[in-house]
């Protein structure tokens, strides 16, 4: 799903979305405002630097940040290896709009404590 579409369904949903369709911005609004941020969605397969890569230096700004990585490659070392370096979130492609709602409610759930 393009990010125009996945924002708008994101929206749709009632969340907040930055969008950044470049590889290289996304990191610069990021590091920008870290606090900012309660989820990233990235796609593995980006010009400049791949998801793995981005997802990096997101957690070392915010370790715990929760990331969903999606990717059209069913590797599973590919998922095991992003769970490895703290990605919460895998995400085959393509993606439905029920797909990514589930998937961002999950990993948002999934990071709060139960009380």
């Amino acid at each position: 799903m393009p990010v125009m579409m996945q924002q708008g369904v994101l929206e749709r949903l009632g969340y907040h979305v930055t969008a950044r369709s470049r590889s290289l911005e996304a990191p610069a609004t990021f590091q920008n405002d870290p606090e900012a941020f309660d989820l990233v969605i990235t796609d593995q397969a980006m010009p400049g630097m791949t998801g793995m890569e981005f997802s990096r230096r997101i957690l070392q700004l915010r370790p715990e940040m929760p990331i969903i990585l999606c990717t059209g490659h069913s590797a599973i070392s590919a998922k095991e290896k992003a769970q490895s370096i703290g990605i919460k979130g895998f995400a085959m492609k393509p993606l439905t709009m029920k797909d990514m709602a589930e998937r961002v409610r999950e990993v948002l759930d999934h990071g709060k404590s139960s009380s």
